[in-house]
This record gives structure tokens, C-alpha cells and sequence, in this order.
């Protein structure tokens, strides 16, 4: 599958920029305790077409999104299936947790990633 190049909404640069300096206590959790200095290079609110990822890994083509409760609504779940098959056009995976996961299964959470990540480099073109 041929890649498509990533679209970037430069009119999103300050709330990406806001967004990483008020980043949620689970957000805040996963990045300081694992992702900052995992050996593959992530992004925190990285831009992405005209949305704002949690998590971006350019290499492994991954987006990691913690899920706080607005997303559970039939609007935030509709918002959401929209926004994924947006992002997957692009090649880009998305993998979700609940902040729940991320308070009660830390350790869970992290394998997951590590796992999908790993795929994905070994699995991408």
C-alpha cells in the first residue's frame, strides 16, 4: 500500500502547542513514564491532517489516543470512527486506551504499544 504523504493544518499550531503544555495527568503518565525516551521517536500532539493525536510515531505509522470519558458519548464515538478512517487513509493506525486502562494497567498498556509498534516497523513498506 502506497503511503500518502501527511497533511498538516498549520491554523492548529498554537492549541497543538497549548495542548502539550496542559497535557491530561494520564497523558502526562504515559509520556513521562514510557514514551519520551522510548528508542523509536514519538510526538506528543502532534498535528495530523486537520486533528491533534495524542501520541504520533512517524516511523511505526501510530497514533495512541488516551480516551477520557467525552469520548464514550454517541457523539464522541461517532467523532471518533470518523476521525480513525480519516487517519487510516493515510496509512496511520490508531490505538486507543481508556484513561482507565492507563491508571489500573499501566504496565498493560505500555506492552501493547511496544508491541504494535514493532509490528508496524517490521510490517510497513
Amino acid at each position: 500500500m502506497e503511503q500518502i504523504p501527511l497533511k498538516k493544518n498549520k491554523k492548529l499550531l498554537n492549541v497543538a502547542r497549548m495542548l502539550r503544555h496542559n497535557m491530561t495527568r494520564h497523558e502526562k503518565h504515559l509520556w513521562y513514564d514510557f514514551l519520551r525516551y522510548y528508542p523509536v521517536k514519538i510526538y506528543k500532539q502532534r498535528i495530523i491532517d486537520h486533528f491533534i493525536a495524542d501520541f504520533y510515531c512517524h516511523s511505526a505509522r501510530l497514533i495512541i489516543e488516551l480516551d477520557g470519558s467525552q469520548h464514550y458519548t454517541n457523539q464522541g464515538k461517532s467523532h471518533d470512527e470518523e476521525r480513525t478512517e480519516i487517519l487510516e487513509k493515510y496509512g496511520i493506525c490508531v490505538l486507543r486506551f481508556c484513561n482507565k486502562d492507563v491508571d489500573e494497567n499501566f504496565n498493560g498498556v505500555c506492552q501493547t504499544i511496544d508491541r504494535v509498534i514493532h509490528e508496524r516497523i517490521e510490517n510497513l513498506p
